[in-house]
C-alpha cells in the first residue's frame, strides 16, 4: 500500500510539469478556450431568463450573439475614436516628446559626467526608421489579437449552445459522482460572475476617471488612456501601478515639471486608490478571501505560462481551483493556504 502511494506521488510529480508545459505550448488554444468559459458564465443568467420566457435554445444563443456583436462594435468605435485622437495630435506630441526626452537624457549624462561628442550629429528619436522597426511587430500583435478574439467568440457560442457543457465536464472529470457537484458548479458560477462584474465596473470607473483626469490637465490622448486604464486594470494589483507610471511618463512630456505635474500624478493615483483599494474590496466582500502572497504568486505563474492573458485570468483561475480544492479532504489544506 505504501509502495502504491509512493508510486502515485512520483507519477504526479512527473505529470504536473508535463501538463504545464502543454498549457504553455498550446496557449493559442487554451487561452481563448478558458477566457470564453468565463465570458459564457456571464451570459448564463441571460440564457436562463430567456429560457424561462419560453425562448428556444437557438433564439437564446442568437440573442447572446447579437449582444456580443453590439459590444464588439462599441469597442471598435472607442478604438477608432482613440486612433483618430492620436493621429490628430501625433506630430505635435512627437515634437514635444523628442525635446523633453533629449533634454532629460542630456541632464542624466551631465549628472553622471558622461562626455558628449559635440561634432556628433543627433538623430531624431522618432524617425521613419523608428516607425518601420516597430511596425512589423505591431501588425503581428494586432493579427494575433484578432485571431484570439474570434476564437474566443467561437468558443463562447459553443459553451452557450452546450456543445461544450461545462457542468457535465466538471462532473465527469473532477467531481465525478460526488453528490454536491451541482452545488459546486453553482458556487463557481456565482463567485466568478460576481468577480467579473465587479472587476468590469471597477475597471470602467478607473478608465473614466483616468480619461477625465487627462482631459482636465490637458494631457494628450485622454480617450486612449481611459481605454488603457480600463484594460490594464483587469491585471490584479499590477495594473494600477502600470497605469500611474505610464500616464506620469507621458504627462512629463506635456506638462511642466512643477506643481501641475505633481497634482496630475496625485489625481490619477487617487482614482486608482478609490476604485481599486476602496470600492473593489467593498463590493467583492468576503467571497474572494485570497491572500496577497497567493495573488502575487498566481500572477507571476500564469503570466509566465500565458503572458498578459494569463495575468488577467489568474484570479478567476485561482478562485476556480480554490473551490475545487475545498471539495476534497486531501486538498482542503491547499485551499486554506490560498486564503
Amino acid at each position: 500500500m505504501t509502495s502504491t502511494k509512493t508510486t502515485n506521488r512520483l507519477l504526479l510529480i512527473l505529470v504536473v510539469p508535463v501538463v504545464f508545459y502543454l498549457l504553455k505550448i498550446l496557449s493559442f488554444i487554451f487561452i481563448p478556450l478558458l477566457s470564453s468559459m468565463f465570458i459564457a458564465l456571464l451570459f448564463l443568467p441571460l440564457m436562463r431568463w430567456l429560457k424561462s420566457k419560453g425562448a428556444s435554445k437557438p433564439v437564446s444563443v442568437g440573442t447572446v450573439i447579437v449582444v456580443m456583436v453590439v459590444l464588439v462594435y462599441l469597442v471598435s468605435l472607442l478604438l477608432n475614436l482613440s486612433s483618430q485622437e492620436i493621429l490628430a495630435t501625433k506630430d505635435d506630441f512627437m515634437a514635444k516628446a523628442e525635446v523633453k526626452i533629449s533634454s532629460g537624457v542630456e541632464a542624466v549624462q551631465n549628472y553622471f559626467g558622461v562626455e558628449q561628442d559635440p561634432t556628433a550629429k543627433k538623430k531624431p528619436l522618432f524617425s521613419q526608421d523608428f516607425a518601420m522597426k516597430y511596425a512589423g511587430p505591431a501588425f503581428k500583435f494586432a493579427g494575433n489579437l484578432v485571431t484570439q478574439v474570434l476564437m474566443t467568440l467561437f468558443f463562447v457560442v459553443l459553451w452557450l449552445a452546450e456543445s461544450i457543457n461545462f457542468e457535465k465536464l466538471l462532473n465527469s472529470t473532477v467531481l465525478k459522482l460526488k453528490y454536491s457537484s451541482v452545488k459546486t458548479f453553482r458556487r463557481i458560477e456565482k463567485d466568478i460572475i460576481k468577480f467579473l462584474r465587479v472587476k468590469f465596473l471597477v475597471s470602467f470607473g478607473t478608465g473614466v476617471g483616468t480619461c477625465i483626469a487627462c482631459y482636465a490637465f490637458d494631457v494628450s490622448f485622454p480617450i486612449f488612456w481611459g481605454i488603457f486604464a480600463f484594460s490594464i486594470n483587469f491585471i490584479q494589483m499590477v495594473g494600477s501601478f502600470i497605469t500611474v507610471i505610464m500616464c506620469s511618463i507621458f504627462a512629463y512630456v506635456e506638462l511642466d515639471p512643477s506643481s501641475t505635474l505633481l497634482f496630475f500624478v496625485i489625481t490619477i493615483t487617487l482614482v486608482q486608490v478609490l476604485f481599486g483599494s476602496i470600492l473593489e474590496p467593498i463590493y467583492m466582500g468576503k467571497s474572494f478571501s485570497i491572500n496577497i502572497i497567493s495573488v502575487l504568486i498566481m500572477l507571476m505563474f500564469w503570466g509566465f505560462i500565458w503572458g498578459v492573458p494569463g495575468m488577467i485570468m489568474s484570479i478567476p483561475i485561482t478562485v476556480f481551483l480554490k473551490i475545487i480544492f475545498e471539495q476534497f479532504n486531501s486538498t482542503k489544506v491547499i485551499a486554506k493556504i490560498l486564503e
